[in-house]
């Protein structure tokens, strides 16, 4: 299990939606790239919300039989309540993508992923 990541949506303007989309993610002019980060500092793993992502994350794994790596992305609340959005079972892995930034964060590179991936789907 790799930290979680969250994003953060800065100087967005009032009833913008807080959301990763296509310009978030690929257009390096806009607004919705430039005022979107990572960060992996907001959640501390002995918070009771990160020891219920991890399990969630965990439960989901089993229940969808996923093999090799995947990502589960949730929404969170301003209680804390906490929604899977996606279970993403291929996600993406090139080089700047949040998956390898979470391993990097595990003091992994990109070749111990690589092995680790290819070592869990072949056996």
């Amino acid at each position: 299990m790799l930290t979680p990541a969250e994003m953060l949506f800065h100087n967005f303007p009032e009833g913008k939606p807080r959301m990763l989309g296509y310009k978030a993610k690929w257009d390096e002019s806009s607004m919705e790239y430039k005022n979107t980060t990572r960060s992996f500092d907001g959640l501390s793993p002995e918070s009771h919300l990160y020891k219920e992502l991890v399990q969630l994350s965990h439960k989901c794994w089993k229940c969808f039989g996923l093999k090799g790596f995947a990502r589960v992305d949730f929404r969170v609340d301003e209680k804390d309540n906490h929604y899977v959005i996606e279970i993403n079972g291929n996600p993406c892995i090139s080089p700047d993508s949040g998956f390898i930034a979470a391993a990097h964060i595990a003091c992994l590179s990109n070749n111990d992923v690589i092995g680790r991936i290819i070592e869990e789907i072949t056996t």
